[in-house]
């Protein structure tokens, strides 16, 4: 008897074990899915144009063309749709769109841009919809298209109505209007109404979705090894042991970056030269990779953490060529001033953690090929398969599964390349699988960097002059343009690279998310040296900023900045103190958006433990509040998990953290107890949320340390194992 265990049927079990839940989770499986509930499905769908399809009893499937990292993108950007479109959202089914450069634009989730790159076309696109439903409403009617009405998915013309679906196939066969008018925000019904994630009964019952659930006939499962530290290569290797186990198909090797190839920035991969094992299930292959024999040689330098610390500190001494930006003379403010606070802060590599480690499904075949799995870049993915194979990009479909966690990881498709390659060299389907170990040691991390601050004040406590340096691994980690750059009259920015052969990459809010908390805990100790509350403090230079900025090449709305500061200050009744609490404030502007945040910690038996945040943000049009908050509220349990205890260091190339035994992440038990989010109601158009609200809350909560601990830190993790650091 065969006996298997998928996701769904290990969520009933542990569920019957542990007994408390059963019940609860019973009710969950025996609940309709959206499917279930709009009742059977029809077979005849008529296409209206590319993003949506009705059926004649008028349901409309939406696709919805970005990947989709657990931003909720596939829940909102459709709602763009059905807003301009007039339906309602009950009659609304939802499908995952894949890879199509012809009909689609910016087929990405990166730089929190999704929504606000969409927000125009795909309401376009729905809008344009309704218009040729119009037109052949007027031209089944004989009437003026001006005439015809719509509301909830039908078509009214005085006493008469047609639902959607009955002119449908006609609408397909228009002409699309050369200009549509979009919807005034005051009239939306949907926009801004609080919305159920579309795959969520999915996901909670173990419905396939992921790339780990992919599965075809024939299917071979592969798994790769790769050097065990930064900076060796393959020599040799013995394969016969592993040829000889039981499922083992294939034992070979492949390289992704190989000379002459041109590649997409994507592509970014200390590894590319790689042992793959291939055989019929996961297990047989794991315990396969144990028997190959690799002989390995050194190709560049091994590199340990302290390595890394020692270049980035002795760049910081050393000062960049040319400054990323300067305004007045800040040499004399700093000769002049009668107090100078300097102070410099660090932060390690972190890897990206998701809770799916890295897959991939591809079927490449002479002619053509087919590819499905997690990535955040698919476009960029199709090029580099085409340049490596030779086929051309419209033989190579991409399709994008649900991914269960990217923060940036994904945006490197190595993975989706190297399954790729292996199918084509063994002429059969197959799914690459990475374990844990194999994710968390290949690289693409966070960078490791280091910021010295430092700030002159005057006689009066008035901040004359702010210096930052910043140096990083294949970067610095510096925004010359953003803030405190337009509130001071002498301004300095440095930036200076280390290289290193360890890979970086964009890990959630790039650079921000260590120049945030950076920033803003040096913003308190300023305000503190002039006798000054920090809110105060900021607001004051935003003052300056707002009346008369400092330069022309600012990269933010002073305005809106300190409008969230003192939306947070109000919210959170800055400035009454409770006993035994610590508060810390911060701000930041990323990715086109402004977030404010408080923190209230307290100590219990001599450990933090962050009690709530306040956070207002200014985002624009919230498309889907609820998809809103969780996203906030995710970035913030993120923020303050990676601050206060993840890092990742290595010894002569080894990475120490291999998996979670020694990579700290957030507890359920450390997270904030509450958090209460407030969004600006400004009418802008919809900005970035993804990634904006995990840089402040590290600075809030550095602030709000300081207080409870009368020391402050320096140097992340804030925690070493069980310890605040001296």
């Amino acid at each position: 008897m065969k006996s298997t265990l998928n996701r769904r049927n290990f969520l009933k079990a542990s569920t019957m074990a542990g007994g408390g839940l059963m019940i609860s989770f019973n009710m969950l499986f025996s609940s309709k899915s959206r499917a279930n509930v709009l009742g059977n499905v029809p077979e005849d769908w008529h296409d209206v144009n590319a993003y949506l399809k009705i059926a004649e009893d008028g349901r409309v499937t939406i696709f919805s063309v970005n990947p989709e990292i657990g931003q909720n993108v596939k829940t909102s950007m459709p709602m763009l749709i059905a807003e301009e479109l007039d339906v309602d959202w009950k009659d609304v089914i939802v499908e995952q769109a894949g890879l199509d450069t012809k009909n689609y634009r910016r087929q990405l989730a990166g730089g929190s841009q999704s929504i606000r790159a969409a927000w125009e076309p795909l309401r376009k696109a729905g809008a344009t919809a309704r218009e040729l439903l119009r037109r052949a409403a007027a031209q089944k009617w004989d009437v003026p298209v001006a005439e015809i009405q719509t509301a909830g998915g039908r078509l009214i013309h005085g006493d008469k109505s047609l639902g959607y679906g009955e002119v449908a196939s006609l609408a397909g066969q228009l002409d699309p209007p050369a200009e549509v008018k979009l919807k005034d925000p005051k009239d939306f019904r949907i926009i801004g109404t609080p919305t159920k994630n579309v795959d969520g009964m999915k996901i909670v019952t173990g419905q396939p979705l992921f790339g780990l659930d992919t599965y075809r006939e024939n299917m071979l499962t592969a798994m790769i090894i790769h050097p065990p530290a930064f900076g060796m290569k393959l020599k040799s290797m013995d394969a016969s042991d592993a040829l000889a186990m039981p499922g083992i198909q294939e034992v070979i090797t492949i390289d992704s970056r190989p000379e002459g190839a041109e590649l997409q920035w994507s592509d970014i991969n200390a590894f590319p030269e790689l042992i793959v094992v291939v055989g019929t299930s996961t297990w047989e292959v794991m315990k396969a990779k144990k028997a190959v024999k690799a002989e390995w040689e050194e190709g560049s330098p091994l590199e340990s953490t302290s390595d890394h610390e020692q270049g980035l500190a002795e760049l910081l001494e050393s000062g960049a060529d040319e400054p990323d930006r300067r305004d007045g003379d800040p040499d004399y403010a700093f000769e002049n001033a009668a107090k100078i606070i300097e102070k410099t802060y660090s932060g390690p590599f972190l890897p990206h953690n998701t809770m799916e480690p890295m897959n991939f499904f591809a079927d490449v075949r002479a002619d053509r090929a087919e590819l499905h799995g997690p990535i955040q870049t698919p476009e960029y993915l199709q090029k580099t398969v085409s340049e490596l194979t030779g086929l051309a990009p419209e033989n190579i479909s991409v399709m994008m599964s649900r991914m269960g966690g990217g923060f940036g990881r994904r945006l490197y498709g190595n993975f989706g390349v190297e399954a790729a390659l292996i199918s084509r060299k063994i002429k059969a389907p197959v799914k690459l699988v990475y374990t844990r170990e194999d994710d968390m040691t290949q690289g693409t991390y966070r960078p490791a960097y280091k910021i010295m601050y430092r700030a002159a004040l005057d006689g009066n406590n008035r901040l004359i002059g702010f210096h930052a340096r910043g140096a990083g691994i294949h970067g610095g980690p510096l925004f010359a343009n953003r803030y405190p750059a337009g509130a001071v009259d002498n301004y300095l920015c440095e930036n200076l690279t280390l290289e290193s052969n360890v890979s970086t990459g964009a890990w959630r809010a790039p650079r921000s998310n260590f120049v945030a908390g950076a920033e803003q805990a040096f913003l308190d100790e300023v305000a503190e040296a002039a006798g000054k509350d920090p809110v105060e403090f900021r607001l004051e230079l935003f003052e300056r900023a707002i009346s008369d900025p400092v330069g022309t090449q600012n990269d933010y709305d002073a305005e809106r900045y300190a409008g969230v500061i003192r939306m947070v200050r109000d919210k959170s009744g800055w400035g009454r103190e409770t006993a035994g609490v610590s508060r810390g404030m911060a701000a930041y502007y990323c990715h086109n958006s402004y977030v404010a945040q408080v923190v209230d910690l307290v100590m219990e038996n001599d450990k933090p433990r962050v009690k709530k945040v306040w956070c207002a943000i200014d985002c624009g049009i919230v498309v889907n509040p609820e998809g809103a908050r969780n996203q906030v509220e995710g970035g913030i349990v993120d923020g303050i998990g990676h601050a206060m205890y993840s890092a990742l260091t290595m010894v002569d190339g080894v990475p120490n953290q291999q998996n979670f035994d020694k990579y700290k992440l957030i507890r359920h038990n450390q997270s904030p107890l509450e958090v209460e989010v407030f969004f600006v109601d400004n009418g802008i158009d919809p900005t970035g949320l993804g990634e904006p609200s995990l840089p402040p809350v590290i600075g809030a909560l550095a602030n709000a340390l300081a207080k409870a601990t009368g020391r402050r830190q320096y140097s992340q993790p804030f925690m070493t194992d069980t310890v605040l650091r001296g």
